[in-house]
């Protein structure tokens, strides 16, 4: 069992299942040559053993030659909720965090061609590296900035306002399709700028200047 951890006290908060929602803002759908959805999100799933703290080692998988980064805002399930109305979503955010969801570019290129799902693409292990989580007073989830860098390079900059769908839209949806348990969280979608990473390089994720992912990939 994984845990998060909060930059404030908090109790012990094991990590369950990661939400992810794909092509949520417009600028990266084109960039991967591909529209916003029409209707309802696109929702894939990471378990627990994607998690990588700050800090933390990413290994890119022996069958992949093209790790890209996306970097994301997550928003961390404090109780527990099914069919939670946009008015109510915000009730359940227990706080948030800046997030990577590393893909196996090749990997899910193939599985597109083939009509297959993205399971082995999107939720290896060590898939989802994750900073401590902070207070959902902390920031605005309607305009916080997002950032990453690898090896002091800015490959994304973005900021959340430019989601073609918002935090409690996700929520309601996700909790209507799926049901949210304390502990879940929510990967919700990344700006334009996604690109390789390489072995031996170091990427740092920013969130509103100062809440900070940092890992090594292998």
């Amino acid at each position: 069992m994984v845990f998060y951890t909060f930059s404030e006290q908090q109790p012990s908060l094991a990590i369950g299942t990661m939400y992810c929602i794909g092509r949520n803002f417009a600028a990266h759908a084109r960039e991967m040559g591909a529209e916003v959805p029409d209707g309802a999100p696109l929702v894939f799933l990471k378990p627990p053993s994607a998690y990588t703290p700050h800090t933390g080692l990413v290994t890119i998988p022996k069958f992949s030659n093209n790790l890209h980064h996306e970097v994301e805002l997550v928003v961390i399930i404090g109780k527990d909720g099914d069919t939670i109305t946009e008015q109510e979503a915000r009730d359940y955010i227990i706080g948030y965090a800046v997030g990577v969801d590393l893909t196996l570019r090749d990997i899910q290129t193939i599985a597109k061609q083939k009509g297959e799902p993205w399971a082995t693409a999107k939720s290896f292990r060590g898939s989802a590296p994750l900073s401590s989580v902070i207070p959902p007073h902390s920031i605005d989830d309607t305009n916080a900035e997002l950032e990453l860098y690898v090896n002091g390079e800015l490959r994304q900059k973005g900021n959340t306002n430019q989601m073609e769908r918002s935090v409690p839209a996700l929520i309601a949806y996700i909790s209507s399709v799926f049901g949210l348990r304390r502990g879940d969280c929510i990967f919700t979608g990344t700006p334009e700028g996604v690109a390789q990473i390489h072995s031996q390089s170091h990427v740092k994720a920013i969130l509103n200047s100062h809440t900070v992912l940092e890992f090594t990939v292998e």
